[in-house]
């Protein structure tokens, strides 16, 4: 299959579909947008497509948490459909919203009895929506939506990006499986740590405010399933396509194509 069909699902509150829609046609997919009433009235509409992105924005204005509403409906109305969508071997993106969307639901990662799911996203350190560019390290190679990527320069823009582990050992796990995928990373060559240690990709000192933007756990900025085909991350890739996206652009900061390109990019071709 040259041309995967990529169902974009939307709710009330959902502002960046049609974004998302046009990064995914520029690599070469097709799109679809649904609203998400849509599909719990018909599930099986889930089978036509090969990919399902959950774009970001408020939904139904991140009442009670950020992504909530939304994520029980999947987690108590959609999780079998769901279920056989990766089985299938099917990809499913969640960006920003769709990341909260995607981990409170229980799709992106496992519940582990009687526990619960291993981690979370909460409000920012700032305690404030925080509307920034950040760099970003690629820091494994586990993930079909990051292959041949190193790092990127995305924006991010929430108010609910701290990525947390339930504790220690749920975290050490994940970073054993490889599933912390995205790393925050220095703003400028050679930063350090909030303790004044060297900061690598996966490494373990912890950035200060404004390179990791929300305070998260292990400098965390998305996260994918076991398989590899299930990714969220908080920053927003879709708005960094062209090299124009670039705030610095117009003092040749910019690559030859925006870094967020490649990861659409991945999805298609992964359907070659």
């Amino acid at each position: 299959m040259s041309c995967p069909n990529v169902l974009i699902l939307r709710a009330p509150g959902t502002n960046c579909d049609k974004e998302t829609a046009f990064a995914f046609e520029t690599a070469g997919a097709t799109t679809e947008t649904l609203h998400v009433n849509r599909l719990l009235e018909s599930p099986t509409v889930l089978d036509r497509f090969q990919i399902l992105c959950i774009p970001g924005g408020f939904s139904f204005g991140d009442d009670v948490a950020a992504g909530q509403i939304f994520a029980v409906q999947m987690r108590h109305h959609l999780s079998d459909c769901l279920s056989d969508f990766k089985a299938a071997g099917k990809l499913i993106l969640g960006i920003c919203n769709g990341f909260q969307v995607i981990i409170k639901s229980g799709i992106l990662l496992d519940d582990e009895p009687p526990h619960g799911p291993p981690a979370t996203l909460t409000y920012n350190d700032s305690g404030k929506y925080e509307d920034r560019w950040v760099r970003l390290g690629v820091a494994s190679e586990k993930c079909v939506f990051l292959r041949d990527m190193e790092q990127m320069y995305l924006p991010v823009a929430h108010g609910e990006g701290k990525f947390i582990a339930r504790d220690a050992a749920a975290l050490a796990r994940l970073e054993a499986a490889g599933q912390l995928v995205l790393r925050y990373t220095p703003l400028s060559p050679g930063g350090r740590g909030a303790g004044g240690e060297d900061i690598q990709v996966g490494g373990e000192g912890h950035l200060p405010f404004p390179d990791n933007p929300n305070g998260s756990m292990a400098n965390v900025a998305g996260v994918c399933d076991a398989t590899g085909r299930v990714l969220g991350l908080m920053p927003h890739p879709e708005r960094h396509l062209d090299p124009t996206h670039h705030p610095r652009w117009s003092r040749g900061e910019a690559g030859p194509v925006g870094d967020g390109l490649l990861l659409f990019t991945n999805a298609v071709r992964y359907f070659e």
